[in-house]
């Protein structure tokens, strides 16, 4: 999956006054995309001199979190918000493109997804939510601070809980595909609502989408997905009763258990999704 970066290394904790290098990566989203180079299953992002040659300068890129290899050497990534900005050999690439290409090193989608993440979070974040003043960077941990001394809210990245749902009913497994958007098969999937547990929103998403009841409800794995925000969450659970499917039209064209010698995975192997397809198609424990 796409945390499954080893021998490298995700270090996301705040840093105070971080000097960039000259090899160290800036990323620089707009509207979907990143400005990269994508060739042959390779992806590279501009790096600080690169950058600092066509005009941006060190003072405004934000310090993200780092990555080592298996000699503890570290590669920092930061972020610069503007996008009016060239730099040769880069172009602004869209970042499902990139995710879907198998890559030689997948830290480096892991390292673009995350910083997706908090890029967003960081647009959103300029003002108060509270009062509408504008917000400043903490000096102490990665949050924004509103500029208003009687408000002074602070606020910190959001991180949106949702689940993968595995339907199995003997040895069919539901799969799914998406109405728009995404177009190979899927999963039952959905965003956890207030005041609700992971489980309940197993149940309640499988009933949405495919009107089914649903048994035996069992975690799987988690799953980091900047790309949405989210933090995901597989199940697994067996079908309870009628196998009818009464499939939501609004939301999907396709809903149908499928025996586990006909399922066909997802291109790539980044996802929890296509993880939990496969390990029911390979007949390993679910």
């Amino acid at each position: 999956m796409i945390q499954d970066i080893l021998p490298y290394k995700l270090n996301n904790q705040f840093a105070k006054d971080v000097l960039p290098s000259e090899n160290d990566k800036v990323m620089i989203f707009s509207n979907g995309q990143i400005m990269a180079h994508l060739e042959a299953g390779s992806v590279s992002f501009p790096t600080v001199k690169s950058s600092s040659e066509n005009g941006v300068g060190t003072e405004n890129l934000i310090y993200l979190f780092s990555i080592s290899d298996e000699t503890g050497n570290k590669e920092s990534y930061y972020l610069y918000e503007k996008t009016d900005v060239q730099i040769a050999g880069f172009e602004f690439t869209d970042i499902r493109q990139i995710r879907d290409t198998e890559m030689d090193f997948m830290y480096k989608v892991m390292a673009m997804m995350t910083a997706k993440h908090l890029a967003d979070w960081y647009r959103d974040t300029k003002f108060c939510g509270r009062c509408g003043c504008k917000t400043v960077h903490s000096k102490t941990e990665r949050a924004m601070v509103c500029t208003d001394e009687n408000c002074g809210y602070t606020m910190y990245p959001r991180i949106m809980p949702a689940v993968i749902v595995g339907v199995i009913n003997g040895d069919k497994l539901l799969l799914t595909k998406y109405r728009k958007g995404y177009a190979n098969n899927a999963l039952v999937a959905g965003f956890t609502e207030i005041g609700e547990t992971l489980e309940e929103t197993v149940a309640r998403e499988v009933m949405e989408e495919a009107g089914l009841k649903v048994k035996n409800i069992r975690y799987y794995k988690s799953q980091p997905w900047g790309l949405a925000n989210d933090i995901l969450t597989g199940f697994y659970c067996d079908v309870d009763g009628d196998t009818t499917i009464r499939m939501d039209e609004n939301e999907l064209k396709e809903a149908a258990f499928v025996k586990r010698e006909d399922i066909v995975l997802q291109p790539t192997k980044v996802s929890l999704t296509n993880e939990m397809m496969m390990r029911f198609k390979n007949g390993e424990k679910c």
